[in-house]
């Protein structure tokens, strides 16, 4: 088959103990899964069934990390107001559609730390006029992701400190325990909407403490159990 140019490569994450690479396929992404996050952004954190937005699967997008490394990521254009939102992403290895909550983790080829970067003024006005949230998610250099682990290598991961440090304090820390819908839930709520396909990650929701980063700041996620993720805002 040939093409009227060069398609674009596709992506690959790093995975702890292996030379192989993780390829994207899709990436999800679920909105207020922490209560106190929910409530931070004004929302009543009842449990109500889980919804989704998308970021793009490119290189101009995700910003694989090495473990041990440093990932560097421009301040974006735009916005005046750039946040962070720290995330344990679930890779998924094996596909299905309505996949049954206890039968999720078979679907799961492992774990990352992952930075969900917001334009939060234009998410923000975007929501309040009713219009989608790409101009505040779906931007380049939005989504920093660590090295993979595999399930295979650590088991299930349902339970784990994650914080977050902005030049060395403190502005996010919390527990995946916290998660308003856990991983298998999420993954079984999302394979409902769409036919789930090896390759395909989930950021699963940040806790609360959510807040700007400026040029210059480096952001450090500790996700319990992983290499530190750390990013610079160039």
């Amino acid at each position: 088959m040939s093409f009227v140019f060069e398609p674009a490569p596709v992506v690959g994450l790093p995975i702890v103990g292996s030379d192989a690479r993780f390829p994207v396929r899709r990436v999800y992404c679920v909105g207020r899964n922490y209560a106190a996050h929910a409530r931070e952004m004004g929302f009543d954190p009842d449990r109500e069934p889980p919804f989704f937005f998308c970021k793009p699967n490119d290189g101009a997008s995700i910003v694989p990390v090495p473990a041990g490394g440093t990932g560097t990521i421009p301040y974006p254009p735009g916005t005046a107001n750039y946040h962070y939102e720290a995330e344990l992403v679930v890779a998924i290895g094996k596909g299905g559609r309505d996949i049954p909550v206890e039968q999720a983790a078979r679907h799961i080829y492992g774990y990352a730390p992952g930075l969900d970067m917001t334009r939060r003024d234009l998410q923000i006005a975007a929501r309040e006029k009713g219009r989608p949230w790409e101009v505040g998610k779906a931007f380049d250099f939005s989504a920093p992701i660590g090295a993979l682990r595999p399930l295979a290598a650590g088991g299930e991961y349902n339970a784990g400190a994650i914080v977050l440090e902005v030049d060395g304090e403190v502005r996010q820390n919390s527990d995946v325990t916290h998660l308003i819908w856990s991983v298998g839930e999420v993954i079984a709520n999302l394979s409902t909407l769409f036919e789930l396909q090896a390759g395909d990650l989930i950021f699963t929701g940040t806790p609360d403490g959510v807040g700007a980063v400026k040029a210059g700041q480096t952001m450090t996620l500790r996700l319990e159990g992983f290499e530190p993720l750390v990013v610079k805002v160039g």
